[in-house]
């Protein structure tokens, strides 16, 4: 994509289906004749036209507003031109082909194309083109996906800082801390034999120390928006008739799952999406671990499923029925997926303990339970008693605090960056603490820690890294 971008590029830029309006985006150099010869009049700057669009023949396909961006104040940063139509699918295609067909027109009075090489966009090309074009950086582009994308009006808001700039900022407040140090370092490697000691009069260290101390603020503030975007995949798990899929409904507030007093009604995974103070939660209904006879070819491969999605899960509910405590063989069982799930759950992935169907018990909850009582939660997905403070305790099983202002959105990726930068500096801390022995390898950390943090902005970036980011956009963004 990245040796075409010179090319003249046209897509869709609204949604797939019909709707009130839909917009032809072209984006490419020296467009003004061509956007001037298709729309029939000349296009003034930044001003909505109204006017029929015709095709080849001079029949009109609808009639709408052609909006002219002169570069470099557009989008892009090239030039662009927005044709605004009845969002109709078929209207939209038509309007499509006909830019297509007028560009490889050949005009009589200059025996010239009007457009030559106009093709179809690939997926963010035109986001693509405004971060080659300077018009924002990697963290922006990113950003413009996560705010189409956010499932939680808290993520949306986040997703608006980011393509501000708010992140990018914090960013480049480290980076400009860090080209200052190593500026010190390779002044006093370049003149070892001075007398004055550059690092010592300019505090190095105490430079050092207040970047690594900024860092950790960033990297807390990052996480945060990383988990505020991502979200957080949390699977119930447990024996038949425990109440997982009644969990589910009352987690989701909707009868989601099919419940029944019937082993095994659940055979597969259910999947759905709630929010917890805007933090998007994936809750993950499966189906009942169990062992022995009576469990047909269908039920096992759900039971297989279900250790599947415990494998991959950010937190685990193990659900008990304090109904069936007084029964051997089921506290045996209960056993039995204790133990397995702490062989099988990753490390740092929150097991909690979850007993259902305490407004129906017989006994007192607090003298059937066994195991880690830490993060034992009394509840009853019937009558809703207790699920808030599961909602509590799953946010606070991953990390979550209490949405500050100002938070931005981030991605798992600059999370990793920032982590990168965190460790370089902790071995620059050292190489600087031996002083002249190892100011070679401080400088060399130092490098690297700017390399990482220019990673997230784009400042220095790998053409791959750029093709997987910019293919997950939509058409025409």
């Amino acid at each position: 994509m990245l040796s075409r971008h010179q090319d003249p590029i046209i897509a869709i830029a609204t949604a797939p289906g019909r709707g009130a309006v839909g917009i032809v985006r072209v984006s490419g150099p020296q467009l003004k004749v061509w956007a001037d010869a298709l729309c029939g009049k000349t296009l003034k700057a930044r001003q909505a036209h109204y006017l029929p669009f015709n095709d080849n023949k001079g029949e009109p396909i609808d009639q709408g507003l052609a909006i002219f961006f002169p570069g470099p104040h557009s989008y892009t940063g090239e030039d662009v031109l927005e044709l605004q139509a009845h969002g109709g699918p078929v209207v939209l295609q038509l309007l499509l082909s006909r830019c297509l067909e007028a560009a490889s027109q050949i005009n009589i009075d200059t025996g010239s194309a009007f457009l030559s090489g106009l093709r179809l966009a690939a997926p963010g090309e035109f986001t693509q083109r405004a971060f080659l074009n300077d018009k924002i950086d990697l963290a922006q582009a990113e950003a413009i996906a996560d705010l189409i994308d956010a499932s939680t009006g808290a993520a949306a808001r986040s997703a608006s800082r980011s393509l501000a700039g708010d992140f990018s900022k914090e960013i480049h407040v480290l980076r400009d801390g860090l080209i200052h140090l190593r500026m010190l370092v390779e002044a006093t490697l370049d003149f070892p034999e001075e007398e004055i000691d550059f690092l010592q009069k300019a505090d190095a260290q105490g430079q050092l120390d207040r970047l690594q101390a900024q860092l950790i603020k960033v990297l807390a503030r990052t996480q945060q928006g990383a988990l505020l975007r991502e979200g957080i995949k949390v699977v119930i798990a447990g024996q038949p008739n425990a109440g997982k899929s009644s969990l589910l409904n009352a987690l989701a507030g909707a009868e989601l799952a099919i419940v029944t007093p019937i082993a095994g009604t659940t055979r597969d995974v259910v999947q759905q999406t709630i929010q917890i103070e805007g933090v998007p939660v994936h809750v993950i209904d499966t189906a009942g671990l169990r062992e022995g006879e009576g469990i047909d070819a269908v039920e096992k491969i759900g039971i297989q499923r279900a250790w599947e999605q415990i494998a991959a899960a950010d937190a685990v509910l193990f659900l008990h029925d304090l109904t069936r405590q007084h029964l051997p063989d089921y506290v045996l069982a209960d056993a039995q997926i204790q133990e397995t799930l702490t062989q099988q759950v990753p490390q740092g992935v929150s097991l909690l303990h979850v007993w259902n169907k305490c407004d129906i018990a017989n006994q007192n909850p607090l003298t059937l339970r066994s195991g880690d009582t830490s993060t034992a939660i009394d509840l009853s997905a019937k009558t809703g008693q207790g699920i808030d403070q599961l909602r509590a305790k799953l946010l606070e099983a991953a990390g979550w605090q209490p949405v500050t202002e100002g938070l931005y959105l981030a991605r798992a990726r600059h999370v990793q960056a920032l982590q990168r930068v965190q460790s370089h500096l902790e071995w620059a801390d050292l190489h600087l603490r031996a002083q002249a022995q190892s100011l070679d390898l401080l400088a060399e950390e130092l490098r690297l820690s700017q390399s990482a943090l220019n990673e997230i902005t784009g400042e220095f970036s790998a053409d791959d890294l750029l093709g997987v980011i910019f293919s997950s956009f939509c058409i025409g963004k």
